[in-house]
C-alpha cells in the first residue's frame, strides 16, 4: 500500500516590532484599533467580520479579516475564529463586524453567534473579551451592555 498522509505544519511568527498598538483594556480601546482596520470606503456598503487576538496582558497579537458578507449579513464559521485563536496562542478574542445600515442594535443572529462563540471559547480556555458592532459613526459593545 502506497498511501501518503498529509503533514500538518503549525507556525506562528509574532511581529514584535509592532508595539504601537498597545493593550486593550476597554471597548473604547478596541474601537480605536478596529475602526482603523475597516475600509472606510466600504463600511457603509457591505458587512465584514474582523477579529482581534490578544495575549494574557491584553496586548494585541494580531487581527484576522475573517469573513466578508453582503449588504445585510455576513456568515461566520466558529471553527475558523477559534482555529486562528489557538494557532496564535491567544488568551482573549474580540469579535467585530460592521452594520452598513448604521443601526448599531444587534440582530438576533448577532446575539446567537456571540453566545455560540462564547461557549466555544470557554471550552478552548479563550476569553471572549467583547463583540463590537461598528458603523461609520460609532460602535456597540456586547460586553458594555452585559450581553457577554
Amino acid at each position: 500500500m502506497n498511501e501518503s498522509i498529509s503533514e500538518i505544519n503549525i507556525s506562528y511568527r509574532p511581529n514584535h516590532k509592532n508595539k504601537s498598538l498597545g493593550s486593550i483594556r476597554s471597548s473604547s480601546d478596541a474601537y480605536r484599533v478596529l475602526k482603523e482596520l475597516y475600509n472606510q470606503d466600504l463600511i457603509c456598503a457591505r458587512e465584514e467580520f474582523i477579529i482581534l487576538y490578544l495575549n494574557n496582558g491584553g496586548r494585541i497579537l494580531g487581527y484576522f479579516r475573517a469573513f466578508t458578507g453582503g449588504i445585510s449579513s455576513v456568515t461566520c464559521d466558529m471553527k475558523i475564529i477559534l482555529g486562528v485563536g489557538l494557532k496564535s496562542l491567544a488568551t482573549s478574542v474580540i469579535l467585530s463586524h460592521n452594520h452598513p445600515s448604521g443601526n448599531l442594535k444587534p440582530s438576533s443572529s448577532d446575539l446567537n453567534l456571540t453566545k455560540r462563540v462564547a461557549k466555544g471559547c470557554k471550552v478552548m480556555d479563550i476569553h471572549l473579551f467583547d463583540h463590537l458592532i461598528l458603523s461609520d459613526e460609532g460602535y456597540f459593545s456586547f460586553a458594555d451592555e452585559g450581553l457577554i
